[in-house]
């Protein structure tokens, strides 16, 4: 089973959380009936915390139909969704534009009240993330919201919406053994805060597995958005070759312990500080069992040695969490989707 952890004392989540994202359509054809079996499989198996987002293209309503189609695994769960406006709405976000957004959440989740809406902010150039954060913690403290986060801030930023008086409860942010940059300041300021890390890209998009082990590079064009991104990230860490020593030192690790690279990625982040749960990516229940070897794996000093011989000769990526992402000419900021919530 999957464990849990307490956030506050009326807020448990799994520490493996099933993402949203790959369920968009973006990675394939989606059968909801399926989807929704394969969820009902996750919660048996003791994830019991679904991600999503009002910007993932039907995810919520495949939630929802999830709470309608078994009853008794929605009483179980939690789920967190995200408030993303659009890049080129940011200067006109208004209070009915937000209560708009959360309400329209609710009714594709079929829930009176959301869990935990975690908020995005593409352009600090535009500089109203306060104001509309604020907008969120009004619909909290009515009743709408039961909890506020926040997605891909950078430090200063994040810190400016807590001074104003958000209760930012938890923070997801991108985290790997390839990408440290939470480990730049915002690791420090979230413990100082109590805010809890909910990780995603903790396999790199499947480059951190036994898939790449003793590959070469792929050719572009990758398959799909997610592989090209977290293909940057390995450039961004050092290259192609030192990726491959990372692997190798994995794969050691993973053969003392019985189980996969990718198992021993995602147990290396759990066990980094201010760390609450890592976001799973799955389509299907098929990594289901690598995922639950994830809650009984206890990586010792001889494991984290070996790792750390790779990762101190990282280069990259450089800066606080998203900065990368945030340049839209660069090749980062390039890839990115910027208007999903019309």
């Amino acid at each position: 089973m999957i464990p849990s952890l307490d956030l506050a004392p009326d807020y448990s989540i799994s520490r493996l959380i099933k993402g949203g994202w790959h369920l968009a359509g973006g990675h394939g054809a989606v059968d909801p009936e399926e989807a929704c079996r394969d969820m009902a499989a996750f919660v048996d198996a003791g994830v019991t915390t679904f991600d999503c987002a009002d910007i993932y293209t039907g995810v919520e309503e495949l939630i929802g139909r999830f709470r309608r189609d078994y009853p008794e695994h929605a009483r179980r769960i939690r789920v967190h969704t995200k408030f993303v406006p659009d890049l080129d709405r940011l200067g006109v976000v208004h209070r009915a534009y937000v209560e708009e957004i959360v309400d329209r959440s609710c009714r594709r989740l079929g829930v009176e009240r959301l869990d935990l809406v975690q908020f995005h902010w593409w352009d600090y150039a535009t500089p109203r993330w306060v104001e509309v954060a604020l907008e969120l913690d009004r619909l909290r403290r009515a009743g709408r919201i039961d909890r506020i986060g926040v997605t891909n801030f950078g430090t200063p930023e994040l810190a400016a919406m807590v001074d104003a008086g958000v209760p930012v409860f938890a923070h997801q942010l991108q985290y790997s053994l390839l990408d440290d940059r939470p480990e730049h300041g915002m690791v420090d300021w979230c413990r100082r805060h109590g805010v809890a890390l909910l990780c995603y890209g903790t396999v790199a998009g499947g480059f951190l597995s036994d898939r790449w082990l003793g590959q070469p590079a792929p050719p572009e064009p990758l398959a799909n958005r997610s592989l090209t991104k977290y293909r940057l990230i390995v450039e961004e860490f050092g290259g192609w070759e030192l990726f491959q020593e990372l692997l190798r030192a994995l794969r050691a690790i993973a053969d003392r312990h019985g189980c996969d690279v990718a198992t021993v990625a995602t147990r290396a982040v759990l066990d980094k500080p201010g760390v609450a749960a890592a976001i799973v990516g799955a389509t299907s229940t098929r990594h289901l069992a690598a995922h639950a070897q994830v809650g009984e794996l206890r990586l010792d000093a001889e494991d984290l040695a070996r790792i750390a011989h790779v990762t101190a000769r990282r280069l990259g990526p450089p800066g606080d969490v998203y900065t990368l992402e945030r340049d839209r000419e660069g090749p980062h900021g390039r890839i990115m989707k910027y208007t999903l919530n019309r």
